[in-house]
């Protein structure tokens, strides 16, 4: 079991080291209950499956009047998969939830020790069409305007990504 796994991340090793350089960019501007959501962290990730952990690509907060701007680079053998989170608290209050995931618990246990309030994580997936060969994106994917006040489908909470 052992010799198999290892053969199996040498194997990934080996074939994110003969990927090639690909990019993204990614603007949009986030609401809460329609007023400038400032200071919100924004990364973007290739999302990855499997044993293989998801790819950081870039991250930034927004502005004074809610906008962000990512631009973010990864090497992969297949088209990379690019997605942004974003950790808020829009209408959120003070809480610290506990997430679904077994992997995850020690992160909320610890918030609720520490009394740090849980994020809400939404992600929002690039279109396949916006990916760029090379460090340097060639098209901007606008997100638009997005009011955070809404629930989305497939929300978490994160207790490590939290903003100061």
């Amino acid at each position: 079991m052992l010799r198999s796994t290892l053969l199996f991340a040498l194997i990934l090793q080996l074939a994110d080291a003969i990927g090639y350089d690909q990019s993204a960019a990614v603007t949009g501007t986030l609401m809460c209950n329609g007023r400038p959501a400032t200071n919100v962290k924004v990364k973007m990730y290739d999302d990855d499956t499997g044993p293989d952990l998801d790819d950081f690509m870039a991250e930034g907060v927004t502005d004074g009047q809610g906008r962000f701007s990512l631009r973010g680079t990864t090497d992969e053998m297949m088209t990379i998969d690019p997605k942004i989170n974003i950790y808020h608290d829009c209408n959120d209050g003070i809480t610290a939830s506990f997430p679904h995931s077994d992997q995850t618990n020690f992160r909320a246990l610890f918030c609720v020790f520490f009394m740090i309030p849980c994020q809400r994580r939404t992600t929002i997936f690039v279109p396949s069409s916006y990916v760029s060969s090379g460090k340097n994106p060639t098209k901007m994917y606008n997100t638009g305007v997005i009011e955070l006040a809404g629930q989305f489908q497939g929300e978490e909470r994160d207790c490590v990504n939290k903003q100061r």
